[in-house]
């Protein structure tokens, strides 16, 4: 038994090194968690607007903010969105050209040179959050109005500043977005989602569920905004440790699909165990590291059964010439290719 449980407890400590992300082979402190409502929320809470409160951040659900939105011309909507644009800036419900032009002002606010990248002419910024490492999610194509919508949930060592670096084009969810995009000849509206404190380097947090149940609460909101706002379910996309924020929000999601893709394990045993109406698909290609994670539980470590496995009951993408982690939206490849007929609603 001693014996059995040394192997087990090694296998944890290797899923802590496996499923960091692509940062590199450093240690990284523990991260804290950047929940709760935006920057701004106390001066929003104290305002009014003709003797009304406006809608609490924190409680109101989607459809009411977009209720009291709808109630108001949009001269008044873009006197709040100017008045407190890092909260409309992220709230869910809103007009989605107002949380843009709310955006815009709040990074400006900022005058940190690290976020100059979203400022850049004809970005769609749907939400940021200057606190901790800061988290946005940016808008590829039209969301008003679009056929289909897909989300990317990145994995590890993603936040404000590298959502768009230049190295390793395809594992930032702005390559992501952008290819998926192309893929489909603009047929689906993309969000490049880093709307979660994600892992950094190796440690306890990308073994742990700890991080991806605060981004799951965020990514279910997200969804539920979408559909306020009369967007179609989306169909999710989660890359490495982003699976697992998916895994864990997908009962609460209204995603038409979930892809898990270079997945350490979505925190269930089997699809029925995500507790979600929506199609679950996994791609994995060979040289994919994310292979020799070992795909257990823990003491709350390892996000057990691997979504490729044809025990866990997953529609399997073919991922055959994509390469290493993060090669699954190269263009050409037959992921990619698969990825835009699940986008598009083509393949079932």
């Amino acid at each position: 038994m001693r014996r059995r449980l040394g192997r087990a407890v090694a296998a944890a400590v290797l899923v802590g090194v496996a499923v960091a992300g692509t940062a590199g082979w450093a240690a990284a402190d523990a991260q804290t968690a950047m929940t709760g409502p935006p920057p701004g929320t106390a001066a929003w809470r104290a305002d009014t607007w003709e003797g009304r409160h406006l809608p609490d951040p924190a409680t109101a659900r989607p459809r009411q903010v977009a209720a009291f939105f709808a109630a108001l011309s949009p001269t008044e909507q873009q006197t709040l969105a100017r008045r407190h644009p890092g909260v409309v800036g992220n709230l869910d419900g809103a007009p989605v050209r107002l949380r843009y032009e709310a955006n815009r002002i709040a990074i400006a606010a900022t005058h940190d040179p690290r976020y100059a990248h979203l400022t850049a002419p004809g970005r769609r910024i749907l939400a940021f959050d200057p606190r901790g490492r800061g988290q946005v999610a940016a808008v590829y194509g039209e969301l008003e109005g679009a056929a289909h919508v897909s989300v990317i949930v990145p994995g590890s060592d993603i936040d404000a500043a590298s959502f768009d670096r230049a190295t390793d084009p395809y594992g930032t969810p702005t390559g992501m977005a952008r290819s998926l995009r192309d893929a489909t000849h603009g047929g689906t509206a993309v969000i490049a989602w880093a709307g979660y404190t994600t892992p950094v380097g190796l440690g306890i947090d990308a073994a742990s569920g700890r991080l991806a149940e605060a981004g799951a609460g965020r990514l279910a909101r997200l969804t539920e905004g979408l559909d306020a706002v009369g967007a179609p379910d989306p169909v999710l996309f989660c890359h490495s440790y982003g699976s697992v924020v998916c895994g864990l929000a997908a009962r609460d999601t209204d995603a038409s699909d979930i892809v898990a893709l270079g997945s350490p394990g979505m925190r269930a045993d089997n699809v029925a165990g995500l507790g979600t109406d929506a199609r679950v698909w996994a791609a994995k290609d060979p040289s994919d590291w994310i292979d020799d994670v070992p795909h257990i539980e823990l003491a709350g470590l390892g996000h057990g059964a691997d979504p490729t496995d044809p025990a866990f009951g997953a529609r399997r993408v073919p991922a055959a010439d994509a390469t290493g982690h993060t090669g699954y939206f190269a263009p050409g490849t037959e992921s990619l290719t698969a990825f835009a007929a699940i986008a598009t609603g083509e393949l079932r």
